[in-house]
């Protein structure tokens, strides 16, 4: 597909077919990203691309930690969201929610149902195909833009494969558990996971279409 019809195509997709990915297409995605741009061409990621065994022993050891309680110690290395909503950030954020529950039939005093929706994160919402990126925690905050653009491309390039996405800061507060699955090293911080498939278009909750804000919006133009 054209580069215009990958960027407004992709989406965060909540349920994949479990349909196994051919290593080309991953292999494609990630020699794409590797042309993403970064201060002083530090190229400051790392990816772990995880299938299989070792994916399920990463979702078992979390939902693990869920179930007894241990989850509730762990603490995120960086902040991604504010302590304080504020507008117009907060209605945005509410939108996508009441909309996604509204889509899976799970009402608002929910909260076990709630609970759930969210532990199909680290499920990686059936995808076959899981990454995890990471950077090193001694650079500075730039870097997050750095990785952000990397990411992107990394998603973007998805599409152009045919395939679906959704980047989940979630596992991010699991850092502890999933390094030790996949070995880090001393100073690597875990920024984002993401899980690739093809999307399963008869899953209700793939049928949200988030709004999105047109240039105007956004754009000072002066000359």
């Amino acid at each position: 597909m054209d580069v215009k019809e990958a960027f407004i195509s992709r989406r965060s997709v909540r349920r994949f077919l479990p349909d196994p990915i051919p290593k080309d297409k991953i292999k494609n995605i990630l020699e794409c990203s590797a042309f993403a741009p970064s201060g002083h061409n530090i190229q400051p990621w790392h990816v772990y691309v995880v299938e299989g065994k070792k994916k399920e022993a990463i979702t078992k050891s979390i939902l693990g930690s869920i179930e007894d309680g241990s989850a509730k110690n762990f603490k995120q290395e960086f902040d991604y969201y504010p302590t304080e909503w504020f507008e117009p950030f907060v209605s945005r954020r509410r939108a996508v929610g009441f909309e996604l529950y509204k889509l899976l039939n799970i009402g608002r005093d929910d909260f076990e149902a709630r609970d759930k929706q969210m532990q199909e994160n680290f499920h990686f919402f059936g995808a076959p195909v899981g990454m995890f990126i990471t950077m090193d925690r001694r650079l500075a905050t730039g870097t997050f833009m750095d990785v952000g653009m990397f990411i992107q491309s990394i998603l973007v390039g998805a599409r152009g494969e045919g395939l679906h996405s959704c980047g989940q800061v979630a596992f991010t507060k699991f850092h502890t558990l999933i390094s030790e699955h996949l070995n880090f090293k001393e100073n690597e911080m875990l920024v984002c996971g993401v899980s690739i498939g093809y999307e399963d278009t008869n899953a209700p909750e793939n049928a949200l279409r988030v709004e999105k804000l047109k240039h105007t919006d956004y754009t000072t133009f002066l000359s």
